[in-house]
């Protein structure tokens, strides 16, 4: 009997080992400039701010992933982006599951607060989300999407708020 208890307690200080290297991993992360691959980070500090004229955002169909920070909550994370039209767009999916708006707060929060810093290869950009609910330029900005990644973005998954598509738009 002694020896089956020194067996579990062996094996769970083995499971414990690397879940407390990954909550605190995850926990450091939180405060640091920006996301890794992994983890959402804290502000993004780092990089020029850019002034000027609007980018041409075509650039970004060469760039699987962006850093975006909303304002409040000041928390970064890395997302999928996509152009069309001149314009930057950012989306999330499987928003009408339970599992979608409890694992992306960020889509909720954009929309009461869309004030958000990107960081696209070092350069920071102030920008406006503004959720697009329907319309025919959906036609195009799914397409657009779709030919970047593998998504099931379409114009009637973003009319249903399955995903839910949002402009980043200059911030005046």
């Amino acid at each position: 009997m002694k020896m089956l208890i020194r067996i579990i307690v062996i094996a769970l200080c083995l499971v414990l080992i690397p879940v407390a290297a990954i909550a605190t991993a995850a926990a450091k992360q939180r405060f640091a400039d920006g996301p890794n691959r992994v983890f959402s980070g804290g502000a993004l500090e780092a990089g020029e701010l850019h002034t000027g004229a609007e980018p041409d955002w075509r650039f970004v169909s060469e760039i699987s992933t962006i850093e975006m920070q909303l304002l409040d909550p000041p928390k970064s994370r890395r997302i999928w982006t996509a152009e069309y039209d001149g314009k930057i767009y950012v989306w999330s999916g499987y928003m009408a599951t339970a599992v979608g708006r409890v694992w992306k707060r960020w889509p909720l929060q954009a929309e009461r607060d869309g004030r958000a810093m990107m960081r696209i290869d070092g350069k920071r950009y102030e920008r406006q989300l503004v959720r697009i609910k329907s319309g025919p330029i959906l036609d195009g900005i799914s397409t657009a999407i779709r030919n970047k990644y593998p998504s099931q973005t379409t114009r009637a998954t973003v009319e249903a708020g399955e995903t839910w598509l949002f402009e980043a738009a200059p911030r005046n």
